[in-house]
């Protein structure tokens, strides 16, 4: 296929450098024109702006980091589509906003499938990114293929949306299981049992999850590489409490890592990864977790 890609930040560029690595011809735009360079590079072409990005390509993928920014690229780019292209958003995004970018799209004869992704950069790296798409079952089975070459787990989710509604339950379970995680070590620690020692019990027991045992060893290995931003998990927990409430449901657990998100992130760690969060929990217990692992 001859690819057009939007957004080559940390997880936009090598899931665009997987694309060009599979065959397709690759057309790539960003914002920041240091983020296109090794894509350039390997093969990649440059477009001045997302406009012209368009013209002449079979699909358009967007990754980018929230619903403003998708919203006005693809209002920039919709009058140049054309019948028979294909637009993939796969950011996290609003289910609600993705059912509007796609009728706008079907009214031009373009198809739509929003595609949000996780596995981090890691799994973007070595392309093994877990895939949720949301959209036409035939439209889905076209786009497989190039999907394929971003995530070795692809599921078509449903209908437009569907694909960030899964997203969207995906990581809220995923921030709140690292908020319990996170007070659970430091509480083990302050109790007087060894960090290293309690996460090789719980890695083994009920408690454990990919969270636990990969998040958790980070922190004890002092490894806070900004990989997720707190500024990040809030706007997609956000993005979930807005669904629940538009379903007239109330999220009491996902709610208080909410507020735990949101507390972390006006005390000055909204840039710094997720996993930063440990800090204050450290400061407040006057326990400090990070960097006792000796294993």
């Amino acid at each position: 296929m001859d690819v057009g890609f939007i957004g080559t930040g940390n997880m936009g560029a090598p899931m665009a450098a997987n694309i060009l690595a599979s065959g397709h011809q690759l057309t790539v735009y960003d914002e920041n024109l240091g983020a296109t360079a090794e894509l350039e590079k390997t093969g990649a072409k440059r477009a001045e702006n997302p406009t012209s990005l368009t013209i002449g390509v079979d699909v358009i993928i967007l990754s980018l980091p929230g619903p403003s920014e998708v919203a006005s690229v693809f209002a920039e780019i919709l009058p140049s589509m054309v019948s028979g292209q294909i637009l993939i958003d796969m950011s996290t995004n609003s289910p609600e906003l993705v059912k509007g970018i796609a009728e706008e799209a079907k009214r031009v004869g373009v198809g739509f499938l929003d595609a949000p992704v996780s596995g981090g950069v890691r799994g973007a790296q070595k392309g093994i990114l877990t895939i949720m798409v949301g959209g036409d079952k035939s439209l889905f089975d076209k786009a497989e293929v190039l999907l394929s070459s971003m995530g070795e787990n692809i599921f078509h989710a449903g209908d437009v949306g569907s694909g960030n509604v899964a997203k969207l339950i995906n990581n809220s379970l995923a921030f709140s299981i690292m908020m319990a995680n996170a007070e659970a070590i430091v509480l083990g620690s302050k109790a007087g049992v060894n960090p290293t020692v309690l996460w090789d019990i719980v890695r083994v027991s009920s408690g454990s999850s990919l969270t636990w045992q990969g998040g958790i060893k980070n922190i004890l290995q002092d490894r806070l590489p900004t990989a997720f931003t707190v500024d990040l998990a809030c706007k997609d927990i956000d993005l979930a409490t807005e669904l629940a409430a538009e379903l007239n449901m109330d999220l009491e657990m996902v709610s208080v890592s909410q507020k735990m998100l949101k507390r972390f992130q006006a005390s000055g760690l909204g840039q710094e990864d997720i996993l930063a969060t440990i800090k204050p929990l450290e400061d407040a217990n006057q326990v400090v977790v990070r960097g006792v692992w000796d294993k």
